[in-house]
Formats: C-alpha cells, sequence, structure tokens
C-alpha cells in the first residue's frame, strides 16, 4: 500500500485546489477527480517541468501516469482550478504569453491514449488567448493540380495563409536549412515522439521517417496564418482521427483520361511511372470519394473555376485583400495572486474582492487541447467590464 497524498481536499464550492510549499522551495497543489488525485508541482531536473504524480484512493497507492503532449517549464508556483475533464494551471509571475495550461485527464484524447497504452495518462497543452481559423487539409492524386491551386492561394493572400515544416529523419541535402525545409531530427527521437501522440501523421520512405507534428501546425496558428497540409489520402485520414480540428478537401480530376493526358503533358516522368501515378490515383480517388474523412470533393476541371469553388467553400469569396488573423494574444497577470471559480468563469484577483484588483478568465468556449493548444481563453479585467 503506498502512503496516502497529504493534500486530498479538494474545495468543492470554487473547484480550487489546495496548495503547499516544498522544502525546496517550488509548490505543489492537490486536485481530486472522482476516486484519484492530481498532485502538480515539483521539478523534473532534466527537463525542468511541472512534475504530475497521481493517488489511486482504490489502489491505495501513487501510480506514475504516463504524462503525453508539450510540458511546461517550472515556475514559481501556480494554482489549479478543475473543470470536468481537465485541469487548468495558473502559473504564479509568468511570461506574458506563458501563463495558462491545461493538464487532460479524462477528455477524449486521454481515454484514446489510456486504451492505446494500456496506463494511466495525462496529457499537457498549452493555454491561448481567442481562437484560430481551422487548418486546411487538400489532398489529391498526383496531377490533379492541388499544388497550382495552393499556389494561387498563397499568391493571393501572402498574409492568410501558411505551411507547417515537416519532419524527417533522413540527412539535411545540399542548402536545405534546419526549422526551413523541414525539422532534421533522429530517428530514435521522432519514434518516441510519434509514440507521445505528438504526430498529426507520418510515414516511412526508403528507410527514413516524414512526417507532421501537431507542433508544427499550432506554431503556424501561433503566427496568426491558417495552416495548409497538403497530404496524400493515407495522410488525412491520420489527420482526421487526431485531435486537430481541420477542414478536409479532396481535388478530383474531371477524368481518369485527362489526369492521364495532364501526366504526359507534365513530361517528368518515365512511362513506368506515369502507369504507377494512374493506378495510385484511381485507389486514392475511390478512396476520397468513399472514405467519408473528407468534407467537400472539388472537381479540377477549369482552373480558375475550381479555384473560385476553393475560395468560396474557405469563406474567401468576395475578399481581396482579407486582413491577417492576429496571433495569438498576451495577458499579463499580476505577480502573486488567488483564484476562485464561478461556473465557466475563473476569477483572478489579488489582495482584496475589488472590482479593479480582479480579473475574469472565461473558460466556457474552449477548442483543441492536447498534445496541441487549447484555444478560447478570454481574461477581462473585471474594472473595466464594470466601466462599460
Amino acid at each position: 500500500m503506498g502512503e496516502a497524498p497529504i493534500l486530498i481536499h479538494q474545495d468543492q464550492q470554487n473547484g480550487t485546489s489546495n496548495a503547499s510549499e516544498l522544502k525546496d522551495g517550488t509548490f505543489q497543489t492537490s486536485t481530486t477527480v472522482g476516486n484519484k488525485t492530481y498532485v502538480i508541482g515539483g521539478a523534473d531536473n532534466e527537463t525542468l517541468s511541472i512534475d504530475v504524480r497521481v493517488f489511486d484512493k482504490c489502489l491505495g497507492e501513487w501510480v506514475n501516469p504516463t504524462v503525453l503532449g508539450t510540458k511546461p517549464l517550472s515556475c514559481e508556483g501556480h494554482s489549479a482550478v478543475l473543470l470536468k475533464d481537465r485541469i487548468v494551471v495558473l502559473k504564479k509571475n509568468p511570461k506574458p504569453d506563458d501563463h495558462t495550461w491545461f493538464l487532460e485527464v479524462d477528455t477524449q484524447y486521454v481515454r484514446q491514449q489510456k486504451k492505446k497504452l494500456g496506463t494511466e495518462v495525462v496529457a499537457w497543452s498549452k493555454g491561448v488567448i481567442g481562437n484560430v481559423e481551422k487548418p486546411v487539409v487538400i489532398s489529391g492524386p498526383s496531377g490533379v493540380g492541388k499544388g497550382t491551386l495552393i499556389s494561387m492561394l498563397m499568391k493571393e493572400f501572402p498574409s492568410m495563409f501558411g505551411f507547417s515544416v515537416s519532419h524527417t529523419t533522413r540527412a539535411a541535402r545540399g542548402m536545405e536549412k534546419d526549422g526551413v525545409h523541414y525539422h532534421f531530427t533522429d530517428k530514435s527521437i521522432m519514434e518516441k515522439e510519434i509514440e507521445d501522440g505528438k504526430f498529426l501523421e507520418f510515414a516511412s520512405v526508403h528507410g527514413n521517417l516524414y512526417g507532421t507534428s501537431v507542433e508544427a501546425v499550432e506554431m503556424v496558428s501561433d503566427a496568426g496564418k491558417r495552416c495548409i497540409l497538403d497530404i496524400d489520402v493515407q495522410g488525412a485520414r491520420s489527420v482526421r482521427a487526431s485531435s486537430l480540428e481541420a477542414i478536409f478537401i479532396f481535388i478530383c480530376p474531371p477524368s481518369m483520361e485527362e489526369l492521364e493526358k495532364r501526366l504526359r503533358e507534365r513530361g517528368t516522368e518515365t512511362e513506368e511511372q506515369i502507369l504507377k501515378r494512374l493506378r495510385n490515383a484511381q485507389a486514392e480517388i475511390e478512396q476520397g470519394k468513399s472514405s467519408g474523412i473528407f468534407d467537400f470533393i472539388l472537381y479540377n476541371d477549369k482552373l480558375d473555376e475550381c479555384y473560385d469553388s476553393l475560395k468560396k467553400l474557405l469563406g474567401l469569396d468576395g475578399y481581396v485583400t482579407p486582413p491577417p488573423n492576429p496571433a495569438a494574444r498576451e495577458f499579463n497577470l499580476p505577480v502573486d495572486y488567488s483564484v476562485t471559480k464561478l461556473d465557466d468563469k475563473i476569477i483572478i484577483y489579488r489582495n482584496s474582492l475589488e472590482l479593479e484588483n480582479m480579473i475574469m478568465l472565461d473558460v466556457s468556449s474552449l477548442k483543441g487541447g492536447a498534445p496541441g493548444r487549447t484555444r478560447g481563453l478570454d481574461f477581462v479585467r473585471m474594472g473595466q467590464l464594470h466601466i462599460r
């Protein structure tokens, strides 16, 4: 039998957790969810991240969970507030863009990972103010013109769209730069991150791994741009099964005869390569139409008409130069504060409950989550709200 945690009591009225200072000066909080108590605090000496331990009251012992997602760096202290299936962690004296994190304990993603791994699982995600446009997944057979359509979109709206940088385990070639052309990484590292659910899709090509990480897509969104993913049907299937909310569009040729004509006109492949691409295209088209992966199917018969249809699906018809989405906004929290919870609002206050000393965090419209970002946070200074 394990030793029970000292901090088990949960304030059921305001949903906040007990906190205590450890001998090394770090802080920990304990939050009880059902038969389990989640103790957050301390630091991992290797990563300087906030540690998580779980006490299972049914087993009467501590359980070391598998911790997924990007872990927050250690801090001077924190407050923890229980939501339905996750714990909001508010750092003390944080950087303006690093104050809010979520520890998921019973979300759909966590339940899926528990079933997959057969262990206790928790998952971190970084909280971000506001929302962004959904990423766009575009698939289609080789020669269908999806690359041309994407290039047209990027040219007309250069500040609105961006590409995620893929990961690969192959060595850089020539003038390729890490973080620009690819994120070059070791195979063992990428395999571990794939196992931890940090990749939306991946494939092995000639002994090397290639893939799109959740973090790479989120970084495009953090920059205020809408991410475009140009991937095959199998990759789109993996993304659809992930936690990423995206729009899925499949580009079809008007006919197989037209697709063969376009491939031959390119003059870049041998006869054997053309026949192979046509066989693959037939299979991809069948999957694209019948798999249920894609939200929309566009037929690229006339390029300009297909492009207009693509813009209409993305809400861009009628716009010449739409303003770019704002990047993730920042918000400064007080150096020291207390918290209380009221329904789906978290009240952050310093010294007193006077309005000018209070900040309201609205968590009623959260989107996304581990292993990426939890978006939809809304901070309001209560004094300003009162003035309105």
